[in-house]
């Protein structure tokens, strides 16, 4: 999902991206972890002394806690369509799938749900999104949950960043989607209200998949601000 953004930046940057634990091709958690942390070792591995993080939805958490945990080793963030650490969700939208989630018994309808939250959003029906953003997405998450199901969520640890925004101390571009759900409104709010060098951008016509509903100003706005 970020080959477009690698292509955009490989000229003028190293750039690094990676499957999180539970994601992909990387290996399915068997005990407690951290993505932040994973991180962590990642960029020691590389040595990568200090980067500037692009997330988003679960790659903004990590890059959050990430920030808070080892803020000399940032260098600026982009959170896009970014959820945080310790978060309530209270969208009715959001809530409905989540429930239907938790009652589905085959993998189409876990997919589903999924793509009806995230990718669809609370705004658009499956058929007002792109085939082209809403294909690859169903490809990948499908993927993702036969290679490693969901049951490792528990294993999860985070930092709890709801209740320390304020230590997020990095220059951070905070992206959100007009079409996103309120719950990822509200913490595109309190990022850019409580960090203290964080700034907000609504992305007209984007849902949550941000980079993939509108690559061109997303592209845009963050070759920008990395060279600034």
């Amino acid at each position: 999902m970020w080959d477009a953004q690698v292509e955009l930046l490989a000229p003028t940057h190293q750039v690094i991206t990676f499957d999180a634990r539970g994601h992909g091709l990387s290996p399915t958690p068997t005990e407690p972890f951290s993505h932040y942390e994973d991180l962590l070792e990642l960029l020691d591995h590389l040595g990568v002394a200090r980067a500037s993080l692009v997330g988003l939805s679960q790659g903004g958490r990590t890059s959050i806690d990430f920030a808070i945990a080892h803020p000399h080793r940032v260098a600026k963030i982009v959170l896009a369509g970014t959820g945080i650490s310790g978060m309530t969700f209270r969208d009715p939208f959001v809530l409905s799938y989540m429930k239907k989630l938790s009652e589905a018994t085959d993998i189409e309808s876990v997919v589903e749900c999924f793509l009806r939250m995230w990718v669809d959003g609370p705004q658009r029906t499956p058929d007002e999104v792109d085939p082209a953003v809403r294909e690859p997405c169903h490809a990948a998450m499908s993927d993702t949950i036969t290679r490693h199901g969901a049951r490792w969520l528990g294993l999860l640890r985070e930092l709890g960043a709801i209740d320390r925004v304020a230590e997020l101390t990095a220059r951070t571009l905070v992206l959100v989607g007009d079409l996103d759900s309120s719950d990822i409104h509200t913490v595109a709010d309190l990022v850019a209200g409580a960090a203290p060098n964080a700034h907000k951008k609504v992305v007209t016509g984007a849902g949550h998949m941000i980079n993939l509903d509108q690559p061109e100003e997303f592209n845009r706005v963050l070759r920008r601000f990395l060279a600034h």
